[in-house]
């Protein structure tokens, strides 16, 4: 009984706390904002991760906490993906023909695709500075992460038909590599009352210290050869809000 009371108790503050924020006004008002959000980012590789693949996308999204004092939390989730390898006529050397063909196994050449695939999960800590802004919720905004960095190369093998890259034959191409990230972001940040019209939009710096995760890589017999690499990716970062308050009615006066 008394766990069921403490509980009742808890959910009668936090909707109290709920309603006091809700009720603020958040074009005079610095408010502690719950959010949720989506990205778009196109990034150009640097270091070690630009001699293995080119441009790149990603997508993805996460949760972040604005508080009154203006200080941001947050986790994110980002997902890439890209078309140029740069590798790919070196990668499977031990299975292409002089032609640079693969032979499947019905004895005709192969269809076949590699991709770039990674992700990046992190914890996220910033300010938000309002200036430049139509209210106290809006503004600059830096934003730094922690966080882990893993990529790797896809191949794709079109009615899966080659016997040496089925299932985990795969990965002994795929130049899987992870470890410790880092990333930077400087941009601008609205925050509207009528919650259609939240965005952010910047520019984001990564940088990750990453390790090979393969043993060896089948074509080679050896693993890679930078074991210690150093990943770097810049990029314009573009995101949709949806933030969880609510407006205040309008107030009416009479005479």
């Amino acid at each position: 009984m008394k766990i069921i009371l403490k509980q009742i108790i808890f959910l009668l503050i936090s909707f109290n706390i709920y309603l006091t924020y809700g009720q603020a006004d958040i074009s005079d008002s610095s408010l502690s904002i719950p959010m949720f959000y989506a990205t778009y980012t196109y990034q150009l590789p640097g270091v070690d991760l630009a001699d293995r693949f080119g441009n790149n996308s990603s997508i993805g999204g996460g949760f972040q906490w604005k508080i009154s004092q203006n200080w941001i939390f947050g986790a994110e989730y980002l997902y890439l993906f890209g078309n140029d390898v740069k590798v790919a006529d070196q990668i499977m050397s031990n299975l292409k023909t002089i032609n640079g063909n693969i032979i499947n196994n019905a004895g005709n050449f192969a269809s076949y695709n590699v991709q770039e695939r990674g992700y990046y999960i992190s914890g996220r800590f910033g300010k938000l500075f309002p200036v430049l802004s139509p209210n106290p919720n809006s503004g600059i905004v830096v934003i730094g992460s922690l966080g882990y960095f893993q990529h790797k190369i896809r191949i794709e093998v079109t009615d899966n038909n080659i016997p040496q890259l089925i299932d985990d034959y795969k990965k002994g191409y795929d130049r899987l590599a992870g470890g410790f990230g880092i990333s930077e972001f400087i941009g601008y940040m609205y925050l509207s009352e009528s919650r259609l019209i939240n965005f952010f939009i910047g520019l984001e710096f990564n940088q990750a210290w990453t390790n090979p995760k393969r043993d060896v890589n089948f074509d080679t017999m050896k693993p890679d050869e930078i074991t210690n690499r150093f990943d770097v990716l810049s990029g314009i970062k573009v995101g949709w809000i949806v933030p969880i308050f609510k407006r205040v009615p309008k107030k009416y006066y009479y005479f």
